[in-house]
């Protein structure tokens, strides 16, 4: 029986294939390497995607094991005062928690989630997809190398979910730009500290130029210490030598920490806050061009290969999510077929690509370019500024956007409707 292949076991290929599963569709996942690690920090989950997995039944239990439900967002200036400040998820009035977690852990209870329901058969490794065929009879054929060598796999259809440097999305456009990069630098890593604020706050702080953002992405111990994750953000002015030095990789704290020296006040040491950690990792802020269509009768794209968005608006991961769901709810209207990834792409396509070309520009810390533009960083009451209408209008706005506007997120239905199964149609 042919398959629904999906090229790529990162976060929304996982997802991709916990729902397929969830609605009887036989599903293969092919990953490039050979054994999945829990790689990478701290990531949001917004309510929206936070939604979908609890219905998936990764609840509150599971994902309290990865990290834990965020209670504020908020935005410093440089002058330590607050710009604006939100409850967040349930504290919001949403009806499901925005979560904060570890990247890797999530993506490990992903994987034994897929494992323990539908078997270790569904995950091959060391299986990099390199390509597709269109066959006469509607399906396709996926290419790629393993650990034997060349194979050609025929499938119902094919899901690209392999990320950025998706191989499926360069055959679908040839002619796509290089990626995207736009001269920030981020320096990632975690340090065992004491939360700010509410204890469970996302800080944005600083400028949307030279800016740290900072959150917890464990519980506190009994000490009151948890694992706070931290972004130090800096654009370049001068770019020239950086695309030759190598990118994601680790460096010494003290390459980078005195960018961020003189971001000190009474409530929080940036400076302490980074010499305490370990290990950073340094890489390019990079997203891709948004493409006219993300499929190609019977393959599809989805997560990073369809839209690598930068990560301002924290929902890189929380739209893979989307996607995976909205690909069952489409099979289960439309069948396995071409017609089904065709109104997948018509529903999310256009307006997804406007949130990538939206995050460019700031997303959701574009208030910090306001606050530099109308008084350089410098205020005593924010009010006379930006005021608050302004800026809850601005918030708004972007969640509509984003796909998380609370009165329509709250009162829409299930999007896989509860005990729905599609068989697979034989090959």
């Amino acid at each position: 029986m042919k398959k629904v292949i999906i090229a790529g076991g990162g976060i929304g290929g996982l997802v991709a294939a916990l729902v397929l599963h969830r609605i009887g569709v036989p599903c293969l996942v092919l990953e490039q390497v050979h054994t999945l690690k829990p790689l990478g920090v701290g990531i949001n989950l917004q309510p929206n995607a936070v939604r979908e997995l609890f219905d998936l039944d990764i609840g509150p239990e599971a994902l309290d094991r990865v990290g834990l439900p965020v209670r504020e967002w908020a935005l410093v200036g440089l002058n330590g005062r607050e710009i604006h400040a939100e409850p967040r998820g349930t504290h919001a009035g949403y009806n499901w928690p925005q979560y904060a977690v570890h990247r890797g852990r999530f993506h490990m209870l992903l994987r034994d989630a897929l494992i323990r329901r539908a078997g270790p058969d569904i995950l091959r490794t060391g299986c990099k997809v390199t390509g597709y065929r269109k066959d006469s009879d509607g399906g396709v054929t996926v290419l790629g190398d393993g650990p034997d060598g060349p194979f050609a796999e025929p499938a119902t259809l094919l899901i690209g979910a392999e990320g950025i440097h998706s191989a499926i999305r360069a055959q679908m456009h040839p002619d796509q730009p290089p990626i995207h990069w736009g001269g920030a630098l981020m320096w990632r890593g975690v340090t065992r500290a004491r939360p700010i604020r509410t204890g469970s706050s996302f800080v944005g702080l600083g400028t949307h130029r030279h800016r740290m953002v900072i959150y917890p992405i464990s519980q506190p111990d009994a000490d009151g210490l948890a694992d706070i994750n931290w972004i130090a953000e800096l654009t370049l002015e001068d770019t020239r030598g950086w695309e030759k030095s190598g990118w994601f990789r680790p460096v010494e704290i003290d390459s980078f920490a005195h960018h961020f020296a003189q971001f000190r006040y009474d409530w929080l040491d940036v400076p302490a806050l980074l010499a305490s950690a370990e290990i950073a990792y340094e890489n390019p802020m990079i997203d891709r061009d948004p493409v006219p269509t993300w499929v190609d009768g019977p393959v599809a794209l989805m997560g990073d290969a369809a839209h690598a968005m930068y990560p301002t608006g924290s929902n890189g991961a929380s739209q893979a999510v989307i996607d995976a769901v909205a690909l069952g709810r489409h099979f289960l209207a439309h069948g396995l077929t071409p017609a089904a990834l065709a109104a997948y792409d018509a529903e999310l396509c256009g307006p997804v690509s406007q949130l990538v070309l939206r995050n460019r520009g700031a997303g959701p810390f574009g208030l910090l370019d306001l606050v530099d533009e109308r008084c350089r960083g410098q205020f005593t009451h924010i009010d006379e500024v930006i005021p608050p209408e302004e800026r809850r209008a601005f918030m708004a706005d972007y969640k509509r956007a984003a796909g998380f506007a609370i009165e329509t997120l709250n009162a829409a239905p299930r999007s896989l409707p509860q005990g729905a199964t599609l068989p697979a149609t034989p090959g």
